[in-house]
């Protein structure tokens, strides 16, 4: 499966995200990511990427990863949307958003999303997530 309309044009509206990897010392590491999704693989890049944590603890082989995407239209009334992401990560060389160079290319493998339609949320609403397992598609 992958990605519904409604996630996809989530996807496309939103411009920053937040990407957590981990360290060789298993200390988890949270930073703002600027991302692309070519409709099967996130990618992310940055100015000298290389002398990132998110680069090195993926470079060091601790390519499980999380992404968010999340917004808040509205806080009156309160209106939280989101998409979290696993996905398995590695380096690739590629023409991106911010040039040609390194870029973690993250292959999702389960995501979740709430509230994407952008309804009024509060105490007592029921909280309800899509849940999709991703498969890889296989190009060719």
């Amino acid at each position: 499966m992958s990605f519904s309309d409604e996630e996809l044009e989530y996807l496309r509206t939103q411009r920053i995200a937040r990407i957590a990897t981990v360290g060789t010392d298993g200390q988890p590491d949270a930073v703002p990511v600027g991302f692309e999704y070519d409709g099967s693989h996130l990618f992310i890049g940055g100015f000298d990427p290389a002398k990132t944590r998110k680069f090195r603890n993926v470079q060091a082989g601790n390519t499980k990863v999380a992404v968010i995407l999340d917004d808040l239209p509205s806080t009156d009334p309160w209106v939280p949307r989101y998409l979290r992401i696993y996905g398995e990560a590695e380096l690739v060389e590629r023409q991106g958003r911010f040039g040609p160079g390194t870029y973690l290319r993250i292959t999702p493998t389960i995501s979740w999303s709430f509230n994407l339609e952008g309804k009024p949320f509060g105490h007592g609403d029921q909280i309800s997530t899509n849940r999709t397992v991703h498969t890889e598609v296989e190009s060719g």
